[in-house]
């Protein structure tokens, strides 16, 4: 720095504007954007509260003008706009806003439909809410520092000190520079058995404390669908995100959505669905009503086409593409005790507010102990002055300098002699030295609790303990936002959007494909080519692809609708779709693309697939089996149940083995893990291979065809197949060792 002939300061324009912008950032940084581990509050969040605690705002006082307040804060301690100040405001009075209001308005506050639509600040009238109190008790008891306001004319507090954590009660959300923060709020009674818990035992993991804290308690009951391990992992990085979902019911037919996501507008909703269905997007939707009133704050109807809609896969739809369910952004960044943003995990930020927590209780302890050893010293002396009263009277009455005298003849202090001469009259009486015994009984033994508690950290964290628990349960409540595991949303593709007929697609013994109106056709009956016959057929609808599969393990995709007839005998797949040389279609699948199968090779190894996994967009299809040297390809089996189906696979020797389908691993392509033990060499030169799988659900039977015979297993019959997975398995009866196929009843 530099300064020129007639002492103007002059620098680099560079490293003006690099010192104006680092200042303007610490200020919005510290001063503005981030709220503090102490108290949770921003500086104007603060100075509002404080100002209305001034003015008298308390919970039982009556209501007072919001410009009044607002006018006292900017006047007094926060000199910028009233709009954004009584912003400010508004968001700590709206209950859908705020978890736990500190703020209790009267008038129009807004709406969670449109939070900005409160009244101007001279129509709505305002004063604190009881929870307020849990900042303000204490705040005259030098719990903590106090700094001069933005003229030096008044004191401010630089904290307010709370008693709980109303960091994580309430959240915060700010952006400043280079940094923001987006601290969700909790449930207050989670908060507090969590800090309870951190007291008595001070090493607790995280996974502990998250026993009480199950996660954010938003003010809506809306779920909240985030995996637990994902909100482990929140709270151990202190960023993340959380999901919410809307809440509904069925109601004679209809969907009633009864509760919304944080922050989300019912009729922001209205419109995306209602955008849907005038783009012809949502067929399955035929009305859509607002029915919101104040008994109902949220009332969403919407109303299916016809009974036959799946409503839960309507709703996924709605989730994946609507704001009925939403992710918030979770960074838990604040001011700590150092003066410092900090991102926090949730057992370090519970710590440093116990901290927090215990500097304050130990000020407010030492300030009412000194103001008790006070009032002991003063009252000794008026003891001293009641057991020698006239000679007390004598030298105030006949000395020039009475205060001097009593202090040297007595051996007073400045205090006790100041109080002596500032006695009235109607004080001298007998009664007085009683009461002044008595007062210095009950400030000697209340002195006596005060060193006890601060010369011991023991005593100090049971009264903590005792003060959480008496205001969780002065001003806790019940979770609102229920924590629940749910199915991921998922969009409807355009196909499924498409109303759609019910479809038989057959597939024949040479490769030909028809497709027949309805689920109700026998498909064995149909009328057949010379020499042709039925090999297979799919139920699905028209606005569905229909999978076929063929011998080299290539998976192959048609649009349903657009199949030939069964009039007529169809016509051959190879027109439509090029398989490899040689190869021959031998399975057709089709219907709901989220249904399980088992993929699997006569070689005795297979793999779990989706049916959507198989979809093939082009002519030449895709691989999706991988066949050992020698073997063929199995027909599919459906699935019912990936977790507790068992599989049975019988192979040419006369050997079944029964496992749990959940042992084999979910893919969409490759060889799969072994089922059922043969050795490679057998199945080359095609001495032994599986000649039949099947997946049976818990409660299923299984049906072996032998030639003419049939044997039905029960599902206790099948334990004594049951084994590891890729063993031998047992032999069958003797007359059931031919196996031509498995069935599931």
């Amino acid at each position: 720095m530099e300064y020129s002939s007639d002492g103007i300061e002059r620098m680099p324009l560079h490293a003006f504007t690099e010192k104006a912008y680092l200042d303007y950032s610490m200020y919005v940084i510290l001063d503005r954007a981030l709220p503090h581990i102490g108290d949770g509050l921003k500086p104007v969040q603060r100075r509002i509260i404080y100002a209305m605690s001034e003015l008298g705002l308390s919970a039982t006082a009556k209501y007072k003008k919001s410009a009044r307040t607002v006018g006292d804060v900017l006047g007094k301690f926060h000199p910028h706009g009233d709009s954004a100040c009584y912003e400010a405001m508004v968001l700590m009075a709206q209950p859908f806003s705020y978890r736990y209001p500190l703020i209790d308005g009267q008038g129009n506050w807004g709406s969670s439909d449109d939070p900005k639509s409160f009244a101007a600040m001279r129509y709505t009238e305002s004063r604190l809410t009881p929870y307020a109190q849990l900042l303000l008790s204490e705040l005259g008891q030098g719990t903590v520092e106090w700094t001069p306001n933005f003229d030096g004319t008044l004191k401010e507090p630089a904290m307010l000190p709370a008693r709980l954590p109303n960091i994580l009660l309430n959240g915060s959300a700010g952006i400043a520079v280079g940094m923001a923060t987006d601290i969700p709020p909790h449930n207050l009674r989670e908060v507090a058995r969590a800090l309870m818990h951190l007291l008595e035992s001070p090493k607790a993991t995280l996974e502990a404390l998250c026993e009480h804290i199950q996660g954010p308690d938003y003010p809506t009951a809306a779920s909240v669908i985030t995996p637990r391990e994902d909100i482990l992992a929140m709270y151990r990085k202190g960023i993340g995100s959380i999901r919410m979902r809307a809440e509904w019911t069925r109601e004679q037919g209809d969907i009633v959505v009864t509760a919304l996501p944080h922050q989300v507008s019912g009729s922001r909703v209205q419109e995306q669905i209602a955008a849907q269905m005038n783009a012809k997007k949502l067929p399955m939707v035929e009305d859509l009503r607002d029915e919101s009133d104040h008994e109902n704050p949220t009332r969403l109807v919407i109303v299916p086409r016809s009974n036959r809609v799946d409503v839960k896969r309507l709703m996924l739809h709605l989730f994946a593409t609507t704001d009925l369910e939403r992710t918030y952004r979770i960074n838990l960044n604040m001011i700590g005790l150092n003066a410092r943003p900090q991102v926090r995990d949730l057992r370090g930020l519970l710590v440093e507010w116990l901290e927090f927590r215990f500097e304050t209780v130990r000020r407010r302890l030492q300030f009412r102990l000194d103001k008790v050893l006070a009032r002991l010293h003063v009252l000794d002396g008026l003891l001293i002055a009641y057991l020698n009263i006239d000679e007390v009277i004598a030298i105030i009455r006949h000395e020039d300098d009475p205060k001097a005298k009593l202090m040297k003849r007595f051996t007073l202090s400045d205090q006790q002699a100041e109080a002596i001469l500032n006695l009235k009259l109607r004080h001298l009486a007998r009664i007085e030295e009683m009461e002044i015994r008595a007062e210095q009984k009950a400030l000697a033994a209340e002195r006596d609790k005060l060193e006890k508690l601060l010369g011991s950290k023991a005593r100090m964290k049971t009264l903590i303990r005792k003060e959480i628990q008496a205001d969780a349960e002065k001003y806790g409540d019940a979770r609102r936002s229920p924590i629940v595991a749910a199915d991921a949303s998922e969009a409807l593709d355009q196909a499924e959007l498409s109303s759609s007929e019910p479809l038989t697609v057959v597939l024949s013994e040479k490769g030909w494909v028809r497709a027949a109106k309805g689920h109700e056709i026998d498909p064995v009956t149909l009328n057949y080519k010379a020499g042709d016959s039925f090999l297979g057929a799919a139920r699905l609808r028209g606005n569905q692809p229909v999978i076929f599969l063929d011998s080299n393990g290539r998976a192959y995709s048609l649009p349903a609708r657009g199949l030939p007839s069964a009039r007529g005998q169809g016509e051959p797949l190879t027109g439509r779709l090029s398989p490899p040389p040689g190869a021959v279609f031998h399975a057709v699948l089709g219907g709901d693309m989220r249904q399980w199968y088992l993929l699997a090779s006569d070689a005795g190894y297979g793999f779990q697939v989706r049916l959507k996994q198989l979809v093939a967009n082009k002519k030449a299809g895709k691989a999706v089996l991988t066949l050992p040297k020698g073997a063929e390809v199995l027909p599919p089996a459906p699935i019912v149940d990936p977790e507790s189906d068992r599989i049975a696979a019988v192979t040419s020797d006369g050997r079944m083995l029964v496992c749990p389908v959940s042992e084999l691993p979910a893919m969409a392509r490759g060889k799969g893990n072994k089922i059922i033990g043969i050795p490679p060499k057998r199945v080359a030169e095609r001495l032994e291979y599986v000649v039949a799988i099947a997946s049976v659900p818990v409660d299923g039977k299984l049906v072996i065809h032998a030639g003419k015979r049939h044997f039905t297993l029960k599902p206790a019959d099948l334990d004594a197949y049951q084994g590891e997975r890729g063993r031998r398995g047992n032999k069958l009866p003797r007359g059931l060792q031919k196996v031509d196929a498995l069935s599931v009843e």
